[in-house]
């Protein structure tokens, strides 16, 4: 790990740009050939988080899934362009010891965008009237979006992308008691407060957050048109444009707090959430029916979902960056 800070992240930092955001987050249609995205890839990823164990700090089953996701993006990305930031936070007299999960794609390219997720899965289900203090299984809460993130790191290992794409596997970002989010989102927390790189400015970045289920719908989250409405226009229009407008839908959602936010207050890097909405359940809640029950289990999880949300993302960064 020393010699990546000491060499592939001091890279980064002499790259990185500075240049004002509002003159980047541009768009055109380059004409360039688009890999395809392997939903089967995706889904087996989600599978096999699944079967090692929940993902909740402190257990032994968080480690050996962090130890599994960065196996995986060293074998994609190479050992000096993968590092782990560990730390510690204590969180209801619980001292968690929690890894955020960074890996460069692409690592000379000044030009760069950074896309994340959250691996961790909560340690509750408390929306679940039979089994409210079971760990949530995640595998739309969490899993879906590292296993989008983890199809995007193969594609990238062998069909190099046109821009630097960093890759960042928040921890603990479900961890805070309901209606407590000062104990929500700690790896994007420590992240922003703690940046690997000095002075990392990407074009952007993209959150993905419950992008597998069955059913979804992906409406333009509040706070993502609040701070980068060019690019929320721009990936919505691919989605439309994919045929996926019944997923990616032409309507602004409420604002939702997540790990974007973090990001977009504490750094400046314009952010957005591709986030399910459906809001569908009898409490007229705007978060699905599986949200943060023993429901969120690999039977939700649609390969059409993911696929879209996977190809849309590959049309933005191979043919429109």
């Amino acid at each position: 790990m020393n010699n990546f800070l000491t060499g592939s992240l001091a890279i980064l930092l002499l790259v990185s740009c500075t240049e004002n955001h509002s003159s980047r987050l541009k768009f055109s249609n380059k004409g360039r050939e688009v890999p395809a995205f392997s939903s089967d890839s995706a889904y087996q990823h989600i599978s096999d988080i699944l079967n090692i164990g929940d993902r909740v700090p402190g257990t032994p089953s968080h480690t050996m899934t962090k130890e599994h996701l960065l196996n995986y993006m060293q074998s994609k990305a190479g050992n000096r362009a993968v590092y782990a930031q560990n730390f510690t936070k204590i969180v209801y007299g619980d001292t968690l010891r929690l890894t955020n999960i960074i890996a460069a794609f692409n690592p000379l390219a000044k030009d760069r965008i950074l896309l994340c997720a959250h691996w961790d899965s909560r340690p509750r289900s408390e929306e679940d009237p039979e089994y409210p203090e079971k760990p949530l299984p995640g595998a739309d809460d969490g899993g879906s979006g590292v296993a989008v993130l983890m199809e995007l790191a193969r594609q990238f290992s062998v069909n190099n992308p046109p821009i630097g794409v960093d890759i960042v596997l928040f921890d603990g970002e479900d961890y805070g008691m309901p209606d407590d989010l000062d104990n929500y989102f700690l790896g994007s927390r420590y992240w922003a407060a703690n940046p690997p790189v000095p002075g990392y400015s990407p074009r952007f970045g993209i959150l993905l957050d419950m992008v597998g289920a069955e059913n979804a719908v992906f409406p333009k989250e509040g706070y993502s048109m609040a701070y980068a409405p060019n690019l929320v226009n721009e990936v919505w229009e691919i989605g439309a444009l994919q045929g996926k407008d019944d997923l990616f839908i032409d309507e602004t959602a409420p604002s939702i707090s997540d790990d974007h936010t973090i990001i977009n207050m504490e750094t400046n890097i314009p952010m957005i959430d591709i986030i399910n909405l459906s809001g569908n359940n009898e409490e007229g809640s705007i978060f699905p029916v599986h949200w943060h029950t023993q429901k969120d289990d690999i039977e939700i999880i649609d390969k059409e979902v993911l696929e879209a949300v996977g190809n849309v993302l590959m049309e933005l960064i191979y043919n429109r960056l």
